[in-house]
C-alpha cells in the first residue's frame, strides 16, 4: 500500500501512524512537509514544498488565513503533481485539514480516499473567543474568524473521513460535519509516562536536569505549556505562586516551557508574559525557588513530573494540550481548570481537582492543599486514578491499533 501524509511541519500528529505502516516492508509511506521538526523516520520517504514569497496585492485582512491556505496548497500541489508523474499514486492520502496542504488532493487523485486530521474550528463564541470578558472579541474580528473557517470547510466537504483528538474538539465543528469525524486521539506512551518511587525520581531527575537543584525541596509545584500566555493561564498560575510562596515557605515550583506567546495576544509594556508577570509580582514572589527550565527534552520533562507534588494545567476552551494526558499518565495530581476540554478527561474529586479558569486564589488553595496532604491516602487515590483515566481511554497501545485499523479501512475501500 501507498500511503501519502500531508502537515506544513514534519512529523506532524502522525509520528505514531507513520512508524507502524513504515514497518511493514510492503507498504511505501511519504510525507509531504514546509519544515521538519525531527531529523528522521525510518522507512519514511520526505519530501519538501516551498511556498514562494508572494508577489501578488496584500489580501484583504478578512482573507489573510484562505491566502496562505491557497499559498501552501498550490506549494503542495505542485510536489504531489511531480510525484504523480513519477509513477506515484497514493491508495489513501492523510493530511492536516485546514491549513492548505490538502486544499487540492482531490483533483490531482480524485479516487483516492482523503483522510483529514482536524484539530480545531473557529467559533466567536463558546471556545476560546469572547471567553474572557475582559477582552470581548471585537466584531470586525467576528467576521474575520468566518472566512478564516473556509480552507477548514472545504477540505471538510472534500474529505471520505477525519480524526479529531477529543469529542470537545468536534463539537466545535458544524453539527452536519460532525459524523464524517472520529475522535482518536494520538495516544500517550504510559509505558515512557509512569510514576517511580521517590528516590528513583530524584535520582532521573539530577541526571536529566542537572542545572535544577531540588535536592532540599519536599513540596514541588509543577506546570509546564508550550508558551506562557493567558491561553495556557500563566497569569493565574503566577499570581496563585505568589500565594503559596508566602503561606509555604519551602514549596519550590518549576516552570517548563518557553517564553513564546502562540495564541494571546501580545502583553501592553512588555517583551512578554513572563517579563510582565515578574513585574507585576515584584516583591511578592522568591525568585529563588522558582525555576524556569526552558523547553526540555521527553525524559528531562518526564524526570520533572515524576517528582511533583502539585501539577497545574489551565487551559481556555481550547485544543487539550498532550502535556496533561502525559502529566496523569505519570500520575501527577492535577490541579486543571473547569473548562471543558478539561472536563472531559478530568473529574474533579476523582481522578484530579478543578477551579475557575480565572479565580487565581481558589487555585491557590488547591495548590496549598496538594501539598499539605500530598502523602495522604486521598490524594494517592486521586494520583493512581488520573493514571487509570489514561491507561483506560488514551494509551497509545491502545488507540494506535484503532486509528490504524481506521487508515487501512479508508485505503481498502478504495480497492474496493
Amino acid at each position: 500500500m501507498r500511503y501519502l501524509f500531508l502537515h506544513p511541519v514534519f512529523p506532524g500528529q502522525f509520528t505514531r501512524v507513520m512508524e507502524a505502516l513504515a514497518r511493514d516492508p510492503v507498504n511505501e509511506v511519504v510525507h509531504c512537509s514546509r519544515e521538519s521538526a525531527v531529523r528522521s523516520i525510518a522507512g519514511v520517504r520526505k519530501v519538501r514544498y516551498q511556498v514562494p514569497a508572494s508577489t501578488s496585492p496584500k489580501p484583504h485582512a478578512f482573507l489573510q488565513r484562505s491566502d496562505e491556505a491557497l499559498q501552501q496548497g498550490t506549494a503542495v500541489l505542485k510536489v504531489v503533481q511531480q510525484l504523480k508523474q513519477q509513477g506515484f499514486v497514493p491508495d489513501l492520502i492523510y493530511g492536516y485539514a485546514g491549513w492548505g496542504p490538502t486544499l487540492f488532493m482531490k483533483d490531482v487523485f480524485p479516487k483516492t480516499p482523503l483522510l483529514g486530521y482536524f484539530e480545531w474550528f473557529l467559533n466567536p463564541f463558546g471556545a476560546e473567543y469572547n471567553f474572557d470578558p475582559a477582552h470581548p472579541l471585537a466584531f470586525e474580528a467576528q467576521l474575520a474568524l468566518r472566512l478564516c473557517n473556509a480552507p477548514m470547510l472545504l477540505d471538510l466537504q472534500a474529505c471520505d473521513h477525519g480524526v479529531t483528538p477529543t469529542l470537545w474538539q468536534r463539537q466545535q465543528f458544524p453539527a452536519a460535519f460532525q459524523p464524517k469525524l472520529s475522535v482518536l486521539h494520538d495516544g500517550v506512551d504510559t509505558a515512557f509516562y509512569q510514576p517511580v518511587t521517590s528516590t528513583e525520581a530524584r535520582q532521573a531527575l539530577a541526571q536529566q536536569v542537572p542545572a535544577l537543584d531540588l535536592s532540599g525541596a519536599d513540596e514541588v509545584i509543577t506546570y509546564a505549556t508550550r508558551g506562557m500566555e493567558p491561553f495556557r493561564g500563566f497569569p493565574q498560575f503566577m499570581r496563585a505562586l505568589a500565594a503559596v510562596q508566602k503561606r509555604r515557605p519551602g514549596c519550590h515550583a518549576v516552570i517548563v516551557g518557553t517564553e513564546a506567546f502562540y495564541y494571546s495576544r501580545a502583553p501592553q509594556g512588555a517583551a512578554n508574559y513572563k517579563a510582565a508577570l515578574l513585574e507585576e509580582l515584584r516583591g511578592e514572589l522568591d525568585l529563588s525557588r522558582i525555576h524556569f527550565v526552558g523547553w526540555l527534552d521527553a525524559p528531562a520533562y518526564r524526570a520533572v513530573l515524576r517528582v511533583s507534588s502539585a501539577h497545574v494545567y489551565l487551559t481556555v476552551p481550547y485544543v487539550l494540550s498532550w502535556s496533561l494526558l502525559e502529566a496523569m499518565a505519570t500520575g501527577c495530581l492535577v490541579i486543571g481548570s473547569h473548562t471543558a476540554p478539561v472536563e472531559e478527561v478530568i473529574r474533579d474529586g476523582d481522578n484530579g481537582w478543578l477551579v475557575d479558569f480565572f479565580d487565581h486564589a481558589a487555585l491557590a488553595d488547591r495548590i496549598e492543599q496538594a501539598l499539605v496532604e500530598q502523602r495522604s491516602p486521598r490524594v494517592q487515590a486521586l494520583r493512581e486514578r488520573a493514571r487509570q483515566t489514561v491507561v483506560a481511554q488514551y494509551a497509545l497501545d491502545k488507540v494506535l491499533p484503532r486509528h490504524l485499523a481506521l487508515v487501512q479501512h479508508q485505503a481498502l475501500n478504495a480497492l474496493g
